[in-house]
């Protein structure tokens, strides 16, 4: 392997390393001013990965925010930050549960026509951002702010009971949807079943990966969002990649919730998960937008969420794994902003002396050319 390669792998394993180690020094001094061991907890919830009923709960968890981050990241990689993967992809689960319980055809047929519904959901609620950005230039950040805020009443208005919801004592859900809708999920034994649509997740991630990194259309849309300019001046329309992401980033988020729903729940009720879309923004940092890291973050989150129950039975706080979250948030900001810092005066020391190496090497030809 050639030293700038390895140099770039050293920076891109650095900042999730360091990352990782600072929210654990942190927690752990968090628990040690409480009064209570700073190790125990971590010991606690590492002894969970061997039983295989949490190692299935973690990998269906982890599937849903891996679709979720990796909505995140394709918004990142065009430099936008779409803060409404949230409200896309409960929008994007309701409306799917919504045909599911309304239109039975073949399993061949429903399936599709489901994950299609979910798609052009998520799309359509992150394209109203992009083209109030495109158009009138109104941030992404404030538009899909918004549009989570809109979304949720939205949902409460399809709940109820003239419009699309169905009522089971105080929960509100929208029906069990047709059997030809559910997808059979992968059977572990005791340990229960891993969603089937953890298959669809993998080919998201292959496919983010082939569409930026092997693509007209990747290459246009990272030249974009390093810079507009001069993507512009070779011939690429910035408008069309922030639209066009937009609407990716919104298909994907609108999938995020489909592995539950099609493979467990069957309905979308006051139970279904929340907050994924703001976790895919941490796990997507942490990930550093790569497919494989995300995958490695989407299960770290998945592990700290599925792990610490446990604590609640050893006198700790189950909320530990919320503030370790946290703090891997920050600690990613933090730390990939040094690893940057040292990348940079790397480069620069690099140069610096090739330079002085090819100026030692020119005088030493004049040297040989004056004495002849």
């Amino acid at each position: 392997m050639k030293k700038f390669d390895k140099e770039r792998l050293l920076l891109a394993v650095a900042g999730p390393v360091i990352a990782l180690a600072v929210a654990f020094v942190l927690s752990a001094i968090v628990l040690l001013a409480s009064g209570k061991s700073p190790f125990e907890p971590f010991a606690l919830m590492f002894e969970q990965l061997g039983f295989s009923d949490i190692q299935v709960l973690i990998i269906n968890q982890a599937s849903m925010y891996y679709i979720a981050a990796l909505a995140v990241a394709i918004g990142f990689r065009m430099n936008l930050f779409n803060i409404g993967v949230d409200g896309q992809y409960q929008l994007g689960a309701m409306m799917a549960a919504v045909v599911g319980a309304h239109v039975n055809m073949p399993a061949a047929l429903q399936v599709p026509l489901l994950l299609l519904t979910a798609v052009l959901t998520g799309a359509f609620w992150s394209g109203i951002a992009g083209v109030l950005k495109v158009t009138r230039g109104v941030s992404e950040v404030v538009a899909t702010i918004m549009l989570n805020a809109i979304a949720t009443s939205v949902i409460a208005y399809l709940w109820l009971p003239d419009v699309f919801g169905v009522k089971v004592g105080n929960n509100n859900t929208t029906g069990e949807m047709y059997e030809s809708g559910w997808i059979p999920g992968i059977p572990m034994g005791d340990a229960g079943e891993i969603y089937g649509l953890v298959l669809l997740a993998v080919l998201l991630g292959i496919g983010y990966w082939v569409v930026l990194n092997r693509t007209r259309f990747g290459f246009d849309l990272r030249a974009s969002g390093a810079s507009q300019t001069a993507a512009a001046a070779s011939g690429v329309d910035p408008k069309r990649m922030v639209l066009s992401a937009m609407l990716i980033s919104g298909g994907i988020a609108g999938l995020a919730g489909l592995p539950i729903l099609l493979g467990d729940t069957h309905t979308y009720d006051l139970n279904f998960p929340t907050g994924i879309g703001f976790l895919g923004i941490g796990i997507a940092l942490l990930g550093r937008n790569s497919p494989v890291g995300i995958a490695f973050a989407a299960l770290l989150w998945a592990w700290l969420d599925k792990a610490s129950p446990e604590l609640d039975f050893h006198g700790y706080d189950k909320e530990i794994a919320v503030i370790m979250q946290g703090l891997i948030v920050l600690s990613v900001v933090v730390s990939y902003e040094a690893v940057r810092e040292w990348g940079l005066r790397r480069q620069q020391r690099r140069v610096g002396a090739e330079l002085a190496a090819g100026h030692v090497l020119g005088a030493q030809n004049t040297k040989e050319v004056a004495g002849r």
